[in-house]
């Protein structure tokens, strides 16, 4: 591997989709050449908006594309889901300059899933190491590899590079048929507790599952105003344009599943939801009109209904969120990796990385206790 040679590129858009796609694989949409140059070309991750795109790739011998991943310099913490304001607090009072940092993300993206993208990967190694090349030759204070798959985790592991822990709230099919046969595997208070939530959520309104190319402009333009609605809410402002969603809906369709409660016809609030290989991908959210355990019905049991359709294996609902503990969504492990070259800076955060993964892990098995399956009790 001594003779490889990495190359920085100028942005996602600038390498042939196939040849991204041929390392990134299928499985995971976020990770396609679609999602991520649509990012770019529709000014949502780019250095303007904090987010330079640096994707760092290896070539083989005859050319092709053999590794990449998609790396981003960044001049602030914002839309990365893994909370770093306190380093950068740290550093900044020790007289050091935490940003620029590079950032291995899916922007704005908190979802599990490959980040070294490689053909072969036996190449992972020599990948990571042209990122601590790219971090050092740049004088950047650290790179972050956020969200990553468990083969990631073991890479960057063995390449000395700090791991955190974090949580989210996963759904996992149990080979369920129906959502009653999901209800059946929960306690009976809960079980009367989601169809009384489902009741109400639905009274006076009907639902609308779009996707493929039955979703049209007039899909994005109704989901437009509900995703405004949760940005100006959550982040201050929408870190995604208007024109992202056309992007997405022309390159990815098959790809996408809105979620739509109508009240008369007309959309009231929605759900966009990514399909992935085996996992249904809940990502934004928003409505109009506030109407009781919408949220819910349309963003959890919705979502539920339409990974047991599709036989997928689970529903990932996105970031935080323990009210989802209720809807049978239960608490699995996050991670993320960290390269930080100034050694006395880099043991303060293992430091601080060891206990907080204590605290973690102590958390995700206190969450586990309080799920709402049933424990010994008849199903119904």
């Amino acid at each position: 591997m001594s003779d490889v040679v990495a190359r920085i590129a100028p942005g996602v858009a600038s390498f042939e989709a196939e040849a991204w796609d041929a390392c990134a694989g299928a499985g995971n949409p976020f990770v396609r050449h679609a999602f991520l140059s649509a990012l770019e070309q529709s000014g949502s991750a780019t250095a303007r908006a904090g987010w330079q795109p640096l994707p760092i790739a290896i070539d083989a011998p005859d050319g092709s594309l053999a590794a990449v991943t998609p790396a981003y310099v960044k001049s602030h913490s914002q839309g990365e889901y893994v909370f770093d304001h306190a380093w950068a607090s740290a550093w900044e009072r020790a007289g050091g300059d935490y940003y620029p940092k590079l950032q291995i993300a899916v922007p704005f993206t908190p979802v599990p899933g490959p980040r070294l993208l490689t053909r072969d990967p036996e190449l992972a190694p020599a990948l990571i190491r042209a990122v601590e090349t790219v971090v050092r030759q740049n004088d950047l204070s650290s790179a972050h590899a956020t969200f990553l798959s468990a083969d990631d985790v073991t890479a960057f592991e063995a390449a000395g590079w700090l791991i955190r822990t974090d949580s989210q709230f996963h759904w996992q099919n149990e080979d369920y048929r129906s959502f009653d046969d999901f209800l059946a595997a929960l306690s009976s208070r809960k079980r009367k507790t989601i169809r009384k939530e489902r009741a109400a959520a639905l009274d006076g309104l009907t639902v609308e599952h779009v996707t493929g190319a039955a979703i049209t402009e007039a899909h994005w333009d109704a989901f437009w105003a509900f995703y405004q609605d949760t940005g100006a809410r959550k982040w201050g402002r929408p870190y995604l344009t208007r024109s992202f969603f056309t992007m997405l809906g022309e390159r990815l369709s098959e790809r996408i599943l809105l979620i739509f409660a109508l009240r008369e016809g007309v959309p009231i609030a929605g759900a966009l939801n990514m399909i992935g290989d085996d996992t249904l991908y809940g990502r934004y959210w928003g409505a109009t009109t506030e109407v009781p355990h919408l949220h819910f019905e349309i963003c959890y049991y919705q979502a539920i209904d339409a990974a047991i359709e599709r036989g997928l294996s689970r529903v990932e609902a996105g970031a935080q969120g323990s009210h989802k503990l209720a809807r049978g969504y239960r608490p699995v492990p996050t991670y993320s990796a960290h390269f930080i070259p100034n050694s006395s800076f880099r043991k303060a955060v293992a430091d601080f990385l060891e206990m907080e993964r204590d605290a973690v892990a102590d958390e995700i098995a206190q969450l586990a206790d309080f799920t709402p399956f049933r424990k010994g009790e008849p199903s119904a």
